[in-house]
């Protein structure tokens, strides 16, 4: 079967390097599978787990948006941020996750929500991506 060079990169680090047989990911218009010799493309992504199939394997590492750009035979996802599921403190997602439920609750202005939604998202994508893997 074949493969394609898959690279998770942040403003940081690169997160993920290796040949993969196929990635999964949530874009703005939905989900999206990408394979080898898939059509060249660029979309955003959402805060949402992006999974890797390899050697007949899964993994999921947290991505937490940012954009994708497929090429033949390279995919590079460029995110805001990312982690692996090692990396992740549940915790502080956890931690996480309860502020940001308690500014939803309190009902400030309008920036405020919408911050307080994104870092929600953010935690519980990063719970999600930990429960995976356990």
């Amino acid at each position: 079967m074949s493969t394609f060079l898959l690279e998770i990169v942040t403003p940081e680090r690169k997160v993920y390097a290796q040949d993969v047989d196929m990635v999964i990911v949530k874009g703005i218009e939905g989900e999206l599978g990408i394979m080898p010799n898939h059509i060249p493309l660029v979309t955003p992504l959402r805060i949402a787990p992006v999974v890797i199939k390899k050697d007949k394997r899964q993994e999921v590492i947290a991505v937490n948006g940012g954009f994708i750009e497929v090429r033949k035979d390279k995919v590079v996802i460029l995110a805001e941020s990312a982690e692996l599921p090692a990396d992740i403190n549940v915790e502080r997602a956890q931690s996480a996750k309860e502020r940001a439920e308690q500014r939803l609750n309190a009902k400030r202005d309008e920036i405020d929500f919408r911050r307080a939604e994104m870092s929600l998202q953010r935690a519980m994508n990063r719970l999600d991506v930990k429960q995976r893997q356990s």
